[in-house]
């Protein structure tokens, strides 16, 4: 790869104020208090996503442009989130707590390294390994606008008067169709990103690599509301033969009787959105589960999880048909449907681990993935609130088995 000068495209700079604007438009009607709490620790404020992002692009391009000035070196621990060998950081439980800079002041920021980035983009002074860094900062950014979305709807939901972040009209009630699978031959399958083939991918997706599958079958469309309604009504969350040892001490533990956000109202099972409380609607995935319960329901229903290599196979069929992506006015899954990418991620059985012949990158952005290959499990396709073009039928997200508050839901194999 060479590291010398090479000049630019006007696509690259309209690329990344594209998604700098995303960013900006989907925090533009939070207030400064709403962006600056923090609910819980494995949440963020949303001022801190914003300047999270900004700082990535001064941290690992700017920095290295002989021209730049940085901001304010006070950033540089402030908003670095886990990349050790930048340096120290300020402690990630604590970011509720910066009240200073304010969100007038990130948004100065956020100009300042704009500016400064789309000029070194026009005068060409940034070499591919720089431009590399671009397209993974691009990606870094897509990945913090679905956490953003994720942890102000968490911070929402906190609130006694369940505030709305998006209005949109009430869905209409519906029933699920019937659950039916499709047959996969198994075999020697290639699984992963093939490196050097065109579109972005992260490093964690490779190398393309064999594995061998039984035949199996998958479901056609992900679990529902109605369908979790019936595992409940069935005890599910009081009848330990489901579960998986650690996943019934968490649930007893935290008394766990529901997806998260779910509660009864005047007798009726509700949800709270980024629209505010709402009626459940039987025919819409269900989300807000844990691994865990994921586990737990697929063994009451008979069946389990699908492998992310199963997944892979079954979504591998050319143009897969996507789901519900992010919408900013609606920011919710639509109808379950014969989709494998979009409305929620998908528990898979697999431990997120590194395929064989990974290698990290060299330097601090070689922790962006590798590092957390220990007590993850992966999940696969996409959610509703994934922007568009950030999914693909072979990324990797990753999330410890207790985790709810990502849009996630599963879908059953056999």
């Amino acid at each position: 790869m060479r590291s010398g000068p090479t000049r630019s495209t006007p696509s690259q700079a309209h690329r990344f104020l594209e998604v700098r604007a995303l960013t900006d438009a989907l925090s533009a009607d939070l207030s400064a208090e709403d962006q600056t709490p923090q609910s819980m620790t494995d949440a963020s404020p949303a001022k801190w996503h914003r300047a999270h992002v900004t700082w990535f692009f001064e941290e690992f391009i700017l920095r290295n442009v002989e021209s730049y000035r940085v901001y304010d070196d006070t950033y540089r621990y402030l908003f670095n989130s886990y990349y050790e060998a930048v340096g120290a950081r300020h402690p990630r439980p604590e970011r509720g707590l910066v009240t200073r800079p304010g969100v007038a002041d990130v948004g100065h920021y956020r100009e300042y390294v704009d500016n400064a980035m789309v000029d070194a983009l026009e005068r060409g002074v940034l070499g591919d390994d720089a431009l590399a860094l671009l397209e993974l900062g691009c990606n870094h950014e897509q990945q913090h606008q679905e956490l953003l979305l994720m942890d102000i709807k968490h911070l929402f939901s906190t609130h006694a008067f369940g505030p709305v972040y998006v209005d949109r009209a009430v869905d209409d009630p519906g029933d699920p169709d019937p659950l039916t699978w499709r047959s996969v031959t198994g075999g020697v399958t290639e699984v992963g990103a093939t490196q050097g083939a065109s579109g972005f991918t992260y490093d964690n997706e490779g190398p393309r690599h064999r594995v061998y599958l039984e035949d199996f079958e998958i479901a056609e469309r992900a679990v529902t509301n109605a369908e979790w309604l019936e595992f409940m009504a069935d005890d599910g969350y009081r009848r330990p033969e489901f579960w998986l040892s650690e996943g019934w001490a968490h649930i007893t533990q935290n008394g766990w009787q529901a997806p998260e956000y779910w509660a009864q109202t005047d007798g009726e099972w509700t949800t709270f959105t980024l629209s505010g409380r709402r009626r459940l609607v039987g025919d819409e995935p269900v989300m807000h589960v844990s691994f865990y319960e994921a586990d737990a329901y697929a063994r009451w229903a008979g069946a389990r999880l699908p492998t992310e290599f199963e997944w892979e196979a079954a979504a591998d069929t050319g143009d897969i048909a996507r789901g519900q992506l992010l919408d900013p006015q609606r920011c919710h899954p639509g109808r379950a449907g014969a989709t494998m990418i979009g409305d929620v991620w998908e528990w898979t059985a697999s431990a997120y681990l590194p395929y064989p012949g990974f290698v990290p990158a060299n330097g601090a952005v070689g922790e962006y993935n590798g590092k957390f290959m220990c007590d993850q499990h992966v999940l696969r396709g996409a959610s509703a609130v994934t922007p568009p073009g950030h999914e693909r039928a072979t990324y990797r997200n990753f999330f410890p088995a207790s985790a709810r508050w990502a849009f996630s839901g599963l879908r059953l194999a056999r």
